[in-house]
């Protein structure tokens, strides 16, 4: 597979998924319409639980948090091209040993949105007729 083609296919089957689930970072508490859009894009990938966890752990925080550090009250929204562009380029990269370290330190990357993404997971259950925890 070519480099263009790894990237295309990359973007294909995680693309809408990530641009859904970015709100998570923002400045503002996501919308009901963000959540909405996050749970039909979510039903969409037939993802588990677990293998969201790890979209949002491994695929996403890395980048997602620095960029709200590197960002942090300027910015309302994100230009979706430059996000997929580095989100692409730090998902070509995570292997061995980064999989590895982006796992232990998922805790310090995750911390700011960790909240809403709990909120996004009790509503997934919800949406699938499971019982969230508690």
């Amino acid at each position: 597979m070519s480099h263009e083609q790894e990237i295309e296919e990359l973007v294909v089957r995680r693309g809408a998924l990530w641009l859904a689930l970015s709100p998570l970072w923002l400045e503002r508490e996501p919308r009901e319409s963000d959540y909405a859009r996050m749970l039909r894009e979510i039903d969409a990938s037939e993802l588990t639980l677990q293998q969201l966890e790890w979209v949002y752990r491994l695929e996403m925080s890395p980048v997602m948090a620095r960029y709200q550090l590197s960002m942090a009250g300027e910015w309302r929204a994100f230009d979706e091209t430059e996000l997929l562009t580095r989100l692409v380029r730090h998902n070509r990269r995570l292997k061995g040993w980064r999989k590895t370290t982006w796992s232990l330190f998922s805790g310090l990357t995750t911390m700011m949105s960790r909240p809403r993404f709990n909120e996004l997971g009790v509503r997934v259950m919800v949406a699938r007729g499971e019982r969230p925890p508690g």
